[in-house]
């Protein structure tokens, strides 16, 4: 069963990425026509941030998937508030040393979300084309 599990993580990646970096060309390129080097930077930067964020969370499921419930749960809570607090820091140190002519915020910020939901939108389709398997409760046997 191990490959399996390591095949569907496989997949919701591959389903994900993809049209994550199909957007971030094209969000590199638009970020580069509007805005210049700045928004170059801004749009990669955003698609670095965004793209380790949720492998991150890909890399966790694949972690726990052996876990039990509990486990799980505390390393889905730990994980999602690490990932938070660095992503808190990050764009702290973004905003306080770098200058807006080195990284263009509006590029940085609308790639971010336009790719967060590209990436969720691929990993929802990835997953529903998975056709996992879920084992069903036992019957319930019928006493006289």
């Amino acid at each position: 069963m191990p490959s399996s599990s390591s095949s569907a993580e496989k997949k919701l990646l591959r389903g994900s990425l993809l049209p994550s970096f199909a957007l971030g060309l094209i969000c590199v390129i638009v970020s580069a026509i509007l805005r210049g080097k700045s928004g170059i930077i801004g749009a990669l930067l955003a698609q670095l941030v965004v793209v380790a964020f949720f492998i991150v969370h890909i890399g966790v499921s694949a972690i726990s998937r052996k876990l039990d419930p509990l486990s799980t749960f505390a390393l889905a809570i730990f994980s999602y508030f690490a990932k938070i607090a660095v992503l808190g820091l990050f764009l702290w140190a973004l905003t306080n040393f770098t200058s807006r002519e080195t990284i263009n915020r509006a590029s940085f910020g609308l790639t971010s979300i336009a790719l967060t939901i590209t990436w969720l939108a691929g990993e929802i389709r990835s997953f529903l084309n998975l056709r996992l398997h879920l084992p069903l409760p036992n019957e319930p046997r019928n006493n006289p």
